[in-house]
């Protein structure tokens, strides 16, 4: 787990210049969780008024940070908030034990940055079922506390890291009542990814003001067309945490603004795909578009079972236009669909329509269309109106091997 990755051959050019958000100060340092000579744990404090809203896993067996954090949502923003996440160890199925290191942890912070305990949150991420010793985050706090800079998100960003290998940061500003609203996240993520909410961590910043009650309201909704719309390997983490928080610094009250809500969106969106880009071992980036569905709900039905396929994944991997595996994925996922009625295109190339091969369709073309770093798989039902768009990587020999040596 602490060997370094090659770089995703989807990965950004390089980590995006983000914008210092205001009311908002980063802190990253290596406190040897699990890894040497890395950084492991980032603090982040926001400044009193902050709203903080957040979705987190609905695994049975979450972690103990999460449960934490759904306790404090909805507490009071008055006196502002903070948020220390380490990597290497999840704390998750680790019983008595890791509530008391959420506990000790959230005091101390609590206590260094003259929070209140219920407006401190924490993350972990990393090895499941090993006790987090979190003596080792609580001799960093000052050190932490003393180098807060509203310009060290890259550090944070990379402090989150697992196997992830590329640190995540989307940004974006826009103008509301002639003023500059800035909005900046980072995420991490590459496998266990499967939302069931949100997914991996993820955290979003802006300086504008919102009421905290409507925050939680457009995170959820915007969640389930971006987060809950990716996968990776089809399997949901025990620590999934998606958290949005606005400092109000800006002094622009963006509650309920349209412009803001797609803002958002497009922030998330462009995190989500990064996270699919950093899949474990992933060569190409895979869009599913589903139209004609019954309603978009099974429309997104289709689209998750054609995209956590093993055997589709593996016959984009090798290039190979097997649309017989995305009939089979169809089929099987219990959503309501027409044989002699679907339709199937990669790309631009039709490939079966009303239940047979179509007979324009050439196999060279829909082999141009997989030899594509970016690859679109579009698929109509035709029986309604639903639609849905969820977005997937191929599945490699890599995956294999980072996941058998994950713990050594």
């Amino acid at each position: 787990m602490a060997k370094s990755l090659p770089r995703s051959p989807l990965a950004p050019a390089a980590f995006p210049d983000l914008p210092e958000i205001g009311g908002l100060r980063f802190a990253a340092t290596a406190a040897g969780v699990r890894y040497q000579g890395r950084t492991d744990v980032m603090l982040a404090v926001m400044d009193p008024g902050t709203s903080v809203a957040g979705v987190f896993t609905r695994s049975a067996t979450r972690s103990a940070p999460v449960l934490d954090c759904q306790a404090k949502l909805g507490s009071n923003p008055k006196h502002g908030a903070a948020i220390l996440v380490n990597s290497g160890n999840s704390n998750a199925f680790t019983g008595h034990y890791g509530q008391t290191s959420v506990a000790e942890i959230t005091s101390a912070v609590a206590a260094t940055t003259g929070l209140p305990q219920d407006r401190v949150f924490t993350a972990s991420t990393g090895v499941i079922g090993e006790p987090l010793p979190h003596e080792r985050i609580l001799t960093k706090l000052d050190e932490l506390n003393g180098a807060l800079s509203g310009s060290a998100i890259k550090d944070a960003a990379e402090a989150i890291m697992t196997t992830d290998t590329f640190p995540k940061g989307a940004a974006t500003t826009i103008t509301i009542d002639g003023k500059p609203v800035q909005i900046a996240g980072i995420a991490k993520g590459s496998g266990m990814i499967a939302p069931d909410m949100a997914t991996m961590l993820v955290y979003i910043f802006t300086d504008a003001a919102y009421d905290q009650d409507k925050l939680q309201a457009l995170l959820s909704a915007q969640n389930e067309t971006s987060f809950n719309c990716i996968t990776v390997d089809s399997d949901t983490s025990t620590s999934d945490s998606l958290m949005l928080c606005a400092t109000g610094a800006s002094g622009v009250d963006a509650t309920d603004n349209e412009a803001f809500g797609e803002a958002l969106r497009e922030v998330m969106l462009d995190l989500a795909h990064q996270v699919v880009r950093d899949g474990e071992g992933a060569t190409k980036f895979v869009e599913i578009q589903i139209t004609g569905a019954a309603n978009d709900a099974e429309a997104k039905v289709h689209g998750l079972a054609i995209a956590n396929s093993p055997l589709v994944k593996t016959a984009i991997a090798g290039e190979d236009p097997n649309w017989g595996r995305v009939v089979m994925a169809i089929g099987k996922s219990g959503a309501q669909a027409d044989r002699d009625r679907l339709s199937i295109s990669f790309g631009d190339v039709l490939v079966a329509e009303k239940g047979w091969v179509a007979p324009s369709y050439k196999e060279d073309l829909g082999a141009a269309e997989m030899k594509k770093d970016e690859i679109t798989l579009k698929v109509d039902l035709g029986i309604g109106t639903g639609v849905a768009t969820v977005w997937t990587c191929d599945l490699t020999h890599q995956y294999i091997t980072i996941n058998a040596d994950y713990r050594s």
